[in-house]
């Protein structure tokens, strides 16, 4: 069952997200993003941080269903790649 991203991710539920999203890694190989409407940068951070804890545990994060605006948020900051987007 895939991680489901809440509708708005910016700097005021980041911390708590990445820490529900910590509490329950196994889902988080799986990340979806089909509810993410109203999101900044900080959403990249908290991506990021699931990516390098999957990671340290030999396994990998996929991102499905980004809007382009995430895409492009990815791009700016060189980390399009990292995230398989």
């Amino acid at each position: 069952m895939p991680f489901l991203l809440p509708k708005i991710v910016t700097q005021e539920n980041a911390m708590q997200l990445q820490k529900e999203g910590l509490l329950n890694l196994a889902a988080l190989r799986l990340v979806d993003c089909s509810s993410l409407k109203d999101f900044d940068s900080t959403v990249l951070t908290v991506l990021l941080a699931w990516k390098n804890c999957l990671q340290e545990d030999g396994q990998s994060i996929s991102v499905e269903h980004a809007p382009e605006k995430l895409k492009v948020l990815a791009s700016v900051y060189g980390v399009s790649a990292l995230l398989g987007l």
